[in-house]
């Protein structure tokens, strides 16, 4: 089979949308214009911009979640993975979207930390609640990127290397999130509580900025596919995208560390 035959081949792979796929983009459209609208707020309200109660949160979380749930259910679609299996997966990521950002959202409006407070039985039950949630987003997360190495991703040229750059940047998110909660756990159940709040900072920078790596690598494969460039052209821009990524992760990282 010829080169341009096989690129053919892989990208008429890509999975048409279905209704679980067309579910999460409503869903990610509805949280990023939660977001935006405590976005609003915060401008109206005013109020502290970083802290453990701020308008900021339900803002960041929304955008985030809903970018995340939006580009998850169209680059899954490019992977080698069984049709219910996928339905399942992106059903549980939806539903934990959802949760993650209500609880979110919700302490905000109670004027109350969401992570890490363990003052009352309410606020137990959320934080709680967000990080077993945390904990399903990664077992998901993972299986999805289990996946995108496992067997080549369908695409144009460059898609399969965004879509595996993009989805190890994803775990590193992951397992910086991870390490933020494992730490603020710690300190609340030591009776650290206050350091809980504000021991996670030097990861949050990292946490953010590899997240959505996931949607701006395919995203630029996408659009790369609409020009006349050839190819190979293609896949290098792909290439010095990714390693500007990694760049950028260990930055964030960099400033995290001097800035905390």
């Amino acid at each position: 089979m010829s080169a341009t035959a096989a690129a053919a081949t892989a990208v008429s792979r890509r999975v048409p949308v279905r209704g679980a796929e067309r579910l999460s983009y409503a869903v990610g459209a509805v949280l990023v214009g939660s977001g935006l609208f405590h976005l609003a707020v915060f401008a109206v309200d005013g109020g502290p911009w970083d802290g453990p109660v701020s308008w900021r949160k339900p803002f960041t979380f929304g955008v985030s979640f809903g970018l995340t749930l939006i580009a998850l259910a169209w680059v899954t679609s490019y992977l080698t993975v069984g049709e219910r299996t996928r339905t399942v997966l992106l059903a549980l990521f939806t539903a934990d979207c959802v949760l993650e950002v209500t609880g979110i959202t919700v302490q905000a409006w109670r004027h109350v930390p969401s992570h890490f407070d363990m003052e009352t039985p309410v606020n137990t039950a959320v934080a709680m609640s967000l990080a077993v949630g945390g904990g399903l987003l990664v077992v998901v997360l993972t299986v999805f990127a289990a996946a995108a190495f496992r067997e080549p991703p369908a695409g144009p040229a460059g898609m399969a290397l965004a879509l595996r750059a993009g989805f190890a940047l994803l775990m590193v998110g992951l397992l910086s999130g991870a390490a933020m909660i494992a730490r603020g756990v710690v300190d609340t159940r030591t009776g650290h509580q206050q350091e809980a709040y504000h021991s996670t900072g030097d990861l949050k920078p990292l946490h953010g900025v590899s997240l959505h790596a996931v949607l701006v690598l395919p995203a630029l494969a996408w659009l790369l596919s609409r020009t006349s460039w050839s190819p190979a052209v293609r896949q290098r821009i792909v290439l010095a995208a990714a390693l500007a990524y990694v760049a950028a992760a260990v930055g964030a990282l960099c400033w995290g560390l001097a800035t905390t």
